[in-house]
């Protein structure tokens, strides 16, 4: 069974991850407080996730090439510091609804380089471990982005808007540059590989049948994000400021799947263990959306975090595993499914909420999560048909 050893290093990683995912947590709140304070529908307001997979396409497509010129490591941090002037936007410019979009975009695209560079680093980093690292990393941005509701909520509440609470970031950024700088923690630099065309190979049948995996649970996790606060307030009678601050339940869900599931997955399968963290999601979303009081909403809200909280580092980590020769190339395609699902998922279902109401509109989850185990068997069947030995994949 293979090890997990953490070094500073791999600390520092789980840091940098930690950052972006504070913003990416805490911007469902903000997308029902813009709504409001920009006056617009429900369908304008779930466009904001649309420049959210606008800016992951965009960030996954130039991955493979960026890392190639600059290397990781530096990459990682000047991605951090576009996220930082993104968000000095956010709070420094009038919230309209165009500078919104594009300030979104921004922050999604250096982001989504985050991400591809920490998963990619992680990876190579730990070998046979790197899964477990991949899902712990994932544990603990979960843990930050849990914060964020919570902030971006007390803000609200004490008057001084959602702006304060996602300003912070900037400091946060700021300070981890400074204390990795004094401590000297580098991530070490690894070989990038080549994305000329003449040298793709092509990513495979079970790559994409992972990547359309990753596609429709990443749906499931936006939509959740984004409206889940807007049903607590009109179904469980939440106020604007506790219904932000109840969607962190769903990020304590979600640290709790991906500590729990960064263990299992050192030594689990990783297909069975997708399909039962799809069994948890759809008990979760049950007793969430049956539910017309806020404690047994917020329970709900938990239990399908913890389902949630193991599909993308599931899925990942297959992604990596059956395309090991091209891991960027591999990370960076892997965004554009995530792109997709930040802005089809959510689009969906604003249309959708404002023909039939938010609360209706939320039983796309379900058929999300059909869909995502009906790929997963195929995943499963076509690996055994073709003789391919994955660990977990049977």
């Amino acid at each position: 069974m293979p090890r997990l050893s953490r070094s500073p290093v791999t600390w520092l990683i789980y840091v940098q991850l930690g950052l972006y995912a504070y913003f990416l947590y805490g911007f469902g709140p903000v997308v029902g407080l813009l709504r409001d304070e920009q006056g617009v529908s429900n369908t304008l307001a779930s466009l904001h996730s649309t420049a959210l997979a606008v800016g992951a396409v965009l960030g996954g497509a130039a991955f493979a090439l960026l890392a190639l010129r600059f290397g990781r490591p530096r990459l990682i941090w000047g991605a951090l510091a576009g996220i930082a002037v993104g968000i000095a936007g956010f709070v420094a410019l009038p919230a309209w609804y165009p500078v919104t979009m594009l300030l979104t975009l921004i922050v999604a695209f250096f982001g989504t380089i985050v991400i591809n560079g920490v998963v990619v680093s992680l990876a190579q980093l730990h070998g046979p471990a790197g899964p477990a690292a991949i899902s712990e990393a994932n544990a603990m941005a979960v843990g930050a982005g849990m914060i964020a509701p919570l902030v971006i909520g007390l803000s609200v509440g004490i008057g001084l808007g959602w702006r304060a609470g996602v300003g912070v970031l900037i400091g946060a950024i700021g300070i981890v540059a400074l204390v990795a700088w004094r401590l000297g923690i580098v991530v070490p630099a690894r070989e990038a590989v080549s994305v000329a065309p003449a040298g793709k190979l092509p990513l495979g049948r079970a790559y994409w049948l992972v990547w359309t995996m990753m596609v429709v649970t990443g749906a499931i996790e936006v939509v959740l994000s984004l409206w889940s606060a807007v049903v607590l307030r009109e179904r469980a009678a939440l106020t604007p400021a506790g219904a932000s601050a109840a969607v962190s339940a769903i990020l304590l869900g979600m640290l709790i799947g991906r500590a729990g599931g960064a263990r299992l997955a050192l030594r689990g399968r990783p297909i069975p263990l997708y399909f039962a963290a799809l069994g948890v999601s759809l008990v979760g979303f049950a007793v969430f959306w049956w539910s017309v009081s806020p404690v047994p909403a917020i329970v709900g809200l938990l239990v399908v975090g913890v389902g949630n909280g193991m599909h993308y580092p599931l899925g990942i980590g297959l992604a990596l595993s059956v395309s090991p020769e091209q891991p960027d190339r591999a990370a960076g395609v892997a965004a554009y499914g995530m792109g997709i699902s930040f802005g089809l998922g959510p689009f969906v279902l604003g249309v959708l909420a404002d023909e039939v109401g938010t609360h209706t509109a939320m039983l796309l989850v379900p058929v999300f999560l059909a869909a995502a185990a009906g790929l997963a068997w195929w995943l499963r069947a076509s690996m055994n048909a073709q003789g391919l030995s994955l660990r977990g994949a049977s």
